[in-house]
């Protein structure tokens, strides 16, 4: 026991030190760190370059992200009170990956009291996450209330910047609570384009079939984002009577907006929509073809879940 610690207290110094060369296999070693480990690491951490220390957070961020065995989640906590903003903004999103109830408390309290508008943010958006466990009942009505709250807090505050209200708005979208409807009809009619933009993301997110009529009539909009964001929103309400519409913009519309109502097909699903998407897989533009192909997947795993290979 004694040796494997002090072989993990080498990996950390290692690690640490910007003369060595940073392997990000290596990182591995920062899976599950004990309390002692962790304790180690306090004293090291500090004293180490900020660059390094950045990429080295990064760098787990992306392996969290692709192997899920690993479990950096101690560290990610570790590093939120880290003195520097962009450290503490990985960590945050490093956390994203996790479904611990027990970082609400801790990112509620960074987004009342974080003075980065950048760590706030990520905060906003992983408490987004939560409110989606919470609306699957995967939380306890305690935590859904504490979360529902503090997202409460900032879209109520006209002291908070337009960016973290919207995130805030779609974030707490998931929540089939007394305020969330009425806060998305409210940004939705506001003269600010990115509150608009919002409201339509937070519709989709919302998952109730009365925004239908709204984001279909968005379709047509002048403004480029605004019909983009309603045709992803469709997409995530998955009602066929959407078809039509989505079907039309394929026809009609460019590029990115066509790879969007693809997107958008494979989440609606049904016959009509599979025919369309084998018609698309052998388009000539490779990310046409790829995009149905990646919804044709989508379709598969939402008609018969069972048989996807994981």
């Amino acid at each position: 026991m004694t040796n494997n610690l002090s072989q993990n207290k080498q990996h950390i110094v290692n690690l640490l030190d910007k003369n060595e060369l940073l392997i990000k296999a290596d990182l591995v070693h920062l899976s599950n760190l004990t309390e002692e480990e962790i304790a180690f690491l306090d004293k090291a951490w500090q004293e180490a370059d900020v660059k390094r220390r950045r990429k080295i957070v990064s760098h787990l961020v992306q392996l969290s992200q692709e192997d899920f065995r690993l479990d950096f989640s101690s560290l990610f906590v570790f590093c939120l009170k880290e003195d520097d903003r962009i450290i503490r903004a990985q960590a945050i999103a490093g956390l994203e990956q996790e479904e611990n109830y027990l970082h609400i408390p801790l990112l509620i309290e960074i987004l009342r009291k974080d003075k980065s508008t950048e760590v706030r943010e990520a905060a906003t958006k992983v408490l987004g996450k939560f409110a989606l466990l919470g609306e699957l009942d995967k939380l306890s009505q305690d935590d859904v209330s504490a979360v529902y709250s503090v997202l409460l807090e900032i879209l109520d505050s006209d002291a908070e910047s337009n960016q973290l209200r919207c995130q805030a708005l779609e974030a707490v979208a998931p929540l089939n609570m007394p305020r969330v409807k009425q806060l998305i009809e409210e940004a939705y009619r506001s003269d600010d384009t990115s509150l608009k933009i919002s409201a339509i993301r937070a519709m989709g997110i919302n998952n109730q079939p009365f925004w239908l009529d709204t984001l279909l009539g968005e379709l047509d909009n002048s403004e480029f984002k605004i019909r983009y964001e309603a045709v992803r929103a469709c997409g995530e309400l998955g009602i066929d009577m959407a078809l039509p519409y989505i079907l039309k913009i394929l026809e009609t519309g460019d590029s990115p907006m066509q790879e969007a109502a693809i997107t958008a097909l494979g989440e609606i699903g049904g016959e009509e929509a599979r025919q369309a998407l084998e018609v698309l897989k052998k388009n000539p533009k490779k990310r046409i073809s790829n995009a149905a192909k990646i919804a044709l997947k989508e379709l598969d795993i939402c008609e018969d879940p069972l048989s996807f290979d994981f």
